[in-house]
């Protein structure tokens, strides 16, 4: 008796003996092979490419003849006249098995797709989204058989998908009939299931093979900025990235003064949750614009947020978290329609999923960055630092992850420093200072060429030189440091006492003169003694958060550090290593994430296993709550000094010697030279 012949799908390795005639398609189903189809087999979506190979192969101890497969048929012919079909590829659903054969399915035409996300270190997205499209081919209306438009969608998605059952929105039916019936009752619909949802959502109904493509958001809603990356559905690729300043700023910088905010002005939290809800969907609004796709097709979002941010967003009260015990209202994920947040820029029927928090300081923001950096899989001890208004810290490795949120401010982003703005063309965001002449030198966002290199001026021309950005002030302040006009306890010296005009006097203190563009009615950029108070400030709760975490590990060092955040990929190691933001390691130790929190958010949007992963991962994370800590303040005193007071941070001196200077202030302000007090004539 002959048997059937025997199929080997790559790069899986299933394999299965089918009837001569069976569709590829068919077999790669009947195997669970990871093979893609929208249109169901009727040839129209191409997403089911295959690629045959023919010849001999001893590994799968088969020989694939010319003839493995059916000719090429007038489907595949049209198909490659309207659209082209790579060299060899053939369409799963037309190409029948008649020999023995071997196929490959290529990566884009895997449902579960792996998307390869460039970091400090190389991750894989898995392509599993909560919403997806379907084509399918309703029964017309029968007076003999007199069921409703949507019940026959049911039945035909049951019958074509194995779809159980629907749920649909009024708004939904309101579209349902017009659509059908232009699509002659082929439609595509895109339906959503989350996996805490038996029952499918349809989102949207296209007449007709939609081939415009599926969006989702992905919202990093943080209290200083607010970041969205338009995340297509099918492939995982950013299509477009853009950010906004949360306009809740003017209610108060940090998150506890809009807390109090809130406390003292009766109706004022709603008051900043219509501010962040309209700025929500003016940011939308704009990315689909500027990826030039309809807002209609955005069907789902994913936020990640701080605590605050996190009620503030849903209508909540944030007036629990400003005081012990902290409690949140719900520390759970939550998946809901995102009509309810006022989002009507995008498709009406669009769903909402909103990470878990992990304690009431401890938000769904520091959920995400555990989503993406993943310190409980690592076999060494690793710190992720993600920088921010409110830093978001993890320690752990294999066998314990512990977290905590640390008040760091909005220093580190360029708010509350004299010269400060966001990174935006124009901003220095990297600079160095002569350790011998003291003059600096600097690079602006928008230009690659240094300030002293031949054509930065007319490079900068149009953008001019603005002001300085987060990164840009932590090198500057490093930098000072480094050569000499900033002693340990973050004084600037007087010109007299450094050596350099660059020192200018500024009331009773000094600041630092970076550019000076007066004279053409520009600005005057400096790092003034309040500016270098703040970023002190800042990196004093940062380091305190991070020790906080070691000590309860008992620790004194960690093995690696990963900085993350908005401008996390343009910190560098070495000046965050001499002002103290993180405990010292090697420098080759320390590697960027970018913004981690909002990669976590687009690994939710891509992949419905993620979020049930994340849900079980925050339940085992150690919360450790720096408000009520003792030793914090103990902690934050000693990271006042520049780069530490107390910790000796070997492996930075291995590298980068610090002067040892001193810029005591006497009584008339003046500084002296050499740390000697100048005494006052009476």
């Amino acid at each position: 008796m002959t048997q059937d012949p025997l199929v080997v799908f790559t790069p899986s390795g299933k394999r299965g003996r089918f009837p001569k005639g069976t569709p590829v398609l068919t077999a790669a189903r009947q195997l669970g092979v990871d093979l893609d189809s929208v249109c169901g087999g009727r040839g129209i979506c191409s997403k089911c490419q295959v690629a045959p190979s023919y010849g001999s192969f001893s590994k799968h101890a088969i020989t694939v003849a010319d003839d493995a497969l059916s000719e090429w048929n007038a489907v595949e012919e049209r198909y490659e006249q309207k659209r082209g079909l790579k060299p060899g590829r053939r369409l799963g659903c037309q190409a029948q098995i008649m020999g023995d054969v071997v196929i490959d399915v290529p990566a884009e035409s895997q449902v579960h797709r792996q998307v390869v996300r460039k970091a400090a270190s190389a991750r894989v997205i898995e392509m599993d989204p909560a919403t997806r499209l379907y084509f399918v081919e309703v029964d017309e209306p029968d007076m003999h058989e007199p069921t409703g438009d949507l019940e026959r969608l049911a039945r035909a998605l049951e019958r074509e998908w194995d779809i159980p059952a629907i749920r649909a929105d009024q708004s939904l039916l309101a579209r349902l009939q017009p659509v059908l019936r232009k699509g002659k009752f082929q439609v595509t619909v895109a339906l959503h299931k989350s996996h805490a949802d038996d029952v499918a959502r349809v989102i949207e109904i296209w007449p007709g093979l939609h081939e415009g493509g599926l969006y989702g958001l992905a919202i990093d809603l943080g209290s200083t900025t607010i970041a969205a990356h338009l995340t297509d559905l099918d492939t995982g690729e950013v299509k477009a990235s853009s950010g906004i300043m949360n306009p809740q700023i003017r209610f108060g910088e940090d998150l506890m003064s809009r807390v109090s905010y809130a406390m003292m002005n009766p109706g004022g939290d709603k008051e900043m949750t219509r501010a962040v809800r309209e700025a929500i969907d003016a940011l939308a609004t704009g990315i689909a614009e500027e990826a030039g796709i309809d807002p209609i097709l955005i069907v789902e979002t994913v936020f990640v947020c701080n605590p605050v941010m996190h009620h503030l967003l849903l209508g909540i009260d944030p007036v629990e978290l400003g005081q012990a015990p902290f409690a949140l209202a719900t520390s759970q994920s939550i998946s809901m329609a995102a009509r309810e947040l006022d989002l009507g820029a995008i498709n009406p029927r669009a769903r909402t999923y909103i990470l878990p928090c992990i304690a009431g300081h401890v938000g769904a923001d520091a959920a995400a960055v555990a989503l993406s950096e993943e310190p409980g899989k690592s076999e060494d001890l690793v710190l992720v630092v993600d920088v921010g208004t409110n830093a978001e810290i993890l320690l752990g490795d294999t066998s314990r992850v512990l977290a905590c949120s640390s008040p760091t401010g909005p220093a580190f982003e360029g708010a509350q420093i004299s010269s400060g703005q966001r990174a935006a063309p124009g901003a220095i965001e990297a600079i160095r200072i002569d350790p011998d002449t003291k003059e600096p030198r600097f690079r602006v966002i928008g230009c690659d060429k240094w300030s002293d290199e031949e054509g930065f001026d007319a490079e900068t021309a149009e953008t001019g030189i603005t002001g300085i950005c987060g990164s840009g002030i932590i090198e500057a302040v490093a930098e000072m440091r480094m050569a000499g006009l900033l002693d340990e306890s973050g004084l600037i010296g007087s010109a007299e006492a450094t050596g350099t005009p660059r020192s200018v006097p500024e009331g009773r203190t000094h600041a630092y003169l970076v550019h000076d563009a007066s004279a053409e009615g520009g600005p005057r950029i400096t790092v003034t003694q309040g500016d270098i108070r703040a970023i002190q400030l800042a990196k004093s709760a940062l380091y305190a958060g991070a020790r906080l975490l070691m000590d309860e590990r008992g620790v004194d060092h960690v093995d690696r550090v990963v900085l993350a955040g908005a401008f996390g990929a343009h910190i560098s190691p070495k000046h965050a290593m001499v002002l103290g933001m993180i405990p010292d390691v090697p420098l080759d130790k320390v590697t960027s994430a970018g913004n981690a929190a909002g990669t976590g958010a687009r690994i939710a949007l891509c992949n419905v296993a993620a979020r049930v992963e994340i849900e079980r991962v925050v339940r085992q994370i150690t919360k450790v709550e720096t408000a009520i800590e003792p030793k914090f303040q103990e902690h934050f005193v000693a990271a006042n000094a520049i780069p530490h007071k107390t910790d000796p941070f070997p492996e930075l001196s291995k590298i980068v010697p610090l002067p040892q200077v001193s810029f005591n202030v006497g009584p008339s302000g003046d500084s002296a030279d050499g740390g000697r007090r100048r005494r006052r004539r009476r």
